[in-house]
C-alpha cells in the first residue's frame, strides 16, 4: 500500500473512494465541497431521511455512478470543539475498514487546518495501514483482503511529505510485535522468538546475543531458570542492541515479559484467566522486538539501544518449580514462589538485573503482568510505574503522540509490606488489593537505585477482542510505537 499526499481538491481528484469528514454543525456548507462530484443537496436530503449524525464514529457510504469516483464516504468527527488528534485517528480508522473490499485509489479529505500538518499526516497514515492489517497466516483457505493499494491525503502542505517516510518501519514494527502475539503456542516457541530476533540482527546490523540454559546459569538466573524448568522447550534470553553511528550521548534499554505460553504452572489458571489465551502472555517481548525492528531501520542518532527477552514457558511437570520453593536471583535476592502464575515477574527479575549491569541511563520494562491492572484501568489504558519523574514525563509524552493510553500509577512503598516473606528476601506476590502496585514495587526491587526505570502493564492493552481504534480484533501491537518515540526523542 502506497500513502501519499496531493494536493488535489476532492472536486478534480479521480478515483475509486473518496472518504470526507464532517464535523457537527452546518452540514450544508461542509457538503458544499462535493459540488461538481454530485448533487450536495440530494445528499444533503438522503441523510436527513437517514437520520445520519456527524458525531464522532458514525459513517455511510454512497455508491455513484457514472462518474470519476465510484463511492464516498462521509465520516462524523464530531464536535469541532472536541476534534482532536486522537479523534482524527479513529475517523481514519472507521474510513480506512469501510474501505476494506475495495481496490484501486482511495482519498480522504478531512477538515484538520487547526493542527500541526505533519502531525495529522503521520496519524492518518499510521491509522490507514493498521486499522486493515490481517493477520491470515494460519488459514488454509484465506479468504481474498482486498484493500486500496494507492491512498493520497488531500489538501495537506507539501511539507509534511517528509513524515511519510517514517511510516513503514513504524507500522512494520507494529505489525511484526501483532504477527508475533497472534501466533499459537506450538508456532512462536522460545527459540522461534530467537530466531526472529537473529533475523532481525542480520536485516537491520544490530547485535545479537542469545544465551541458553548453561549460560544462563553462569549469569545466576535462578528466578527465570525456575519458572522455565516446568517445560520440556529451552529456554532463550535475548539481547539485540543498536548502536549508533557516531557519539554515544544515551543509553537505553528496554525489557519486555517473553512467555511464550503461561499454564500458570502448579498454581493452573482455570475458569475466567482464559487458559488457551495466554500465547499473549509474551506480549511486551513482542512490542520489544517490534520496536527493535522499527528502530534498526530508523537509525536514531547518538542513543545505545537494548532490547532484552527472557523468554521461556510456564508449563507443568515432574520437574516444575513448586509453590513455596525459594530461588536466586542473579542480584542474590532470594524469592519465596508463593504463586507459580506469578511467573513473569520472576523472569524480569533477572532480566532487570542484566540491563542494569549495562549501565543505561534508563530502562523501560512492559509486560502483561497483573489482571489487576486491567481491573484498575481496562482495556484501552496501561499503567505506568516509575521511579523518576523525568522518564515518567518522557513515557507519558512519547504514549500521547501517538495515541497509546497510558496512565501513571503509584509506587506506594507502604505496600511492599504485603511482599514480605518469613523465609526468603521477599515473596513474588502480595494481598490481592493493589496487586498492580505490589507487582511493580516487586520488580523495583531488582532496580540499581542509580538507573532511571519505568514498567509499562499491558495486561489490558495487548489484545482486543473486538476493533477498537486503530486497532482490529487480536493483537494490539501496543507499546510499539511508544517505545519508538521515546527512542527517539533526545530524552
Amino acid at each position: 500500500m502506497q500513502i501519499s499526499i496531493n494536493q488535489e481538491t476532492p472536486q478534480g481528484w479521480s478515483g475509486s473512494t473518496l472518504a470526507i469528514g464532517l464535523l457537527e454543525g452546518d452540514i450544508t456548507a461542509q457538503l458544499g465541497i462535493l459540488s461538481g462530484i454530485c448533487n450536495p443537496q440530494l445528499i444533503e436530503k438522503y441523510l436527513k431521511e437517514k437520520e445520519f449524525s456527524p458525531t464522532l464514529g458514525e459513517s455511510v457510504k454512497l455508491t455513484l455512478l457514472e462518474k470519476n469516483i465510484q463511492q464516498i464516504l462521509l465520516i462524523g468527527l464530531g464536535k469541532p470543539e472536541e476534534f482532536s488528534i486522537n479523534s482524527l485517528r479513529e475517523a481514519t480508522a472507521i474510513a480506512s475498514r469501510a474501505s476494506i473490499g475495495s481496490e484501486g485509489k482511495m482519498a480522504f479529505h478531512f477538515p484538520c487546518n487547526n493542527f500541526d500538518s505533519s502531525c495529522v499526516a503521520k496519524a492518518m497514515a499510521e491509522s490507514i495501514r493498521l486499522s486493515i492489517f490481517k493477520d491470515l497466516r494460519f488459514q488454509s483457505d484465506p479468504k481474498s483482503h482486498k484493500v486500496p493499494q494507492s491512498i493520497e491525503l488531500l489538501g495537506l502542505p507539501e511539507s509534511a511529505k517528509s513524515i511519510l517516510d517514517l511510516i513503514d518501519p513504524i507500522c512494520s514494527g507494529v505489525e511484526l510485535a501483532r504477527e508475533l502475539v497472534g501466533a499459537p503456542p506450538n508456532d512462536l516457541t522460545p527459540s522461534s522468538l530467537a530466531n526472529e530476533a537473529l533475523k532481525l540482527s542480520e536485516q537491520y546490523n544490530l547485535e545479537c546475543k542469545i544465551l541458553n540454559r548453561a549460560e544462563c546459569e553462569k549469569e545466576g538466573m535462578g528466578a527465570y531458570l525456575a519458572v522455565s524448568q516446568g517445560s520440556d522447550l529451552e529456554p532463550k534470553f535475548i539481547h539485540l542492541t543498536y548502536k549508533p553511528n557516531g557519539e554515544i550521548k544515551r543509553r537505553i534499554a528496554m525489557v519486555g515479559k517473553g512467555l511464550t505460553f503461561d499454564s500458570g504452572g502448579y498454581n493452573l489458571k482455570v475458569g475466567a484467566s482464559q487458559i488457551e489465551m495466554m500465547k499473549y502472555d509474551m506480549g511486551g517481548s513482542a512490542a520489544v522486538i517490534g520496536a527493535a525492528r522499527a528502530l534498526g531501520e530508523m537509525c536514531p542518532a547518538n542513543t545505545e539501544i537494548h532490547f532484552i527477552v527472557a523468554s521461556c514457558e510456564n508449563m507443568v511437570n515432574g520437574s516444575a518449580v513448586h509453590p513455596g520453593d525459594i530461588v536466586k536471583a542473579s542480584n542474590g535476592t532470594t524469592i519465596e514462589i508463593n504463586n507459580t502464575d506469578a511467573e513473569g515477574r520472576l523472569t524480569l527479575a533477572d532480566a532487570l538485573v542484566y540491563a542494569c549491569k549495562l549501565n543505561p541511563d534508563s530502562i523501560v520494562d512492559l509486560a502483561t503482568l497483573t489482571g489487576a491492572c486491567v481491573i484498575a484501568l481496562g482495556e484501552e489504558i496501561a499503567g505506568l510505574w516509575s521511579n523518576n519523574d523525568q522518564l515518567a514525563d518522557e513515557l507519558q509524552k512519547a504514549s500521547s503522540d501517538c495515541g497509546e493510553n497510558l496512565w501513571r500509577m503509584p509506587l506506594q512503598k507502604s505496600y511492599k509490606e504485603g511482599l514480605k516473606s518469613m523465609l526468603a528476601d521477599i515473596k513474588n506476590t502480595g494481598p490481592r488489593s493493589g496487586g498492580s502496585i505490589t507487582a511493580a514495587l516487586f520488580l523495583n526491587e531488582f532496580i540499581n537505585k542509580k538507573v532511571a526505570w519505568a514498567h509499562i502493564d499491558i495486561a489490558g492493552t495487548c489484545w482486543a477482542d473486538k476493533d477498537r481504534g486503530l486497532d482490529p480484533a487480536g493483537a494490539t501491537g501496543y507499546g510499539v510505537r511508544t517505545l519508538i518515540n521515546w527512542a527517539m526523542s533526545q530524552g
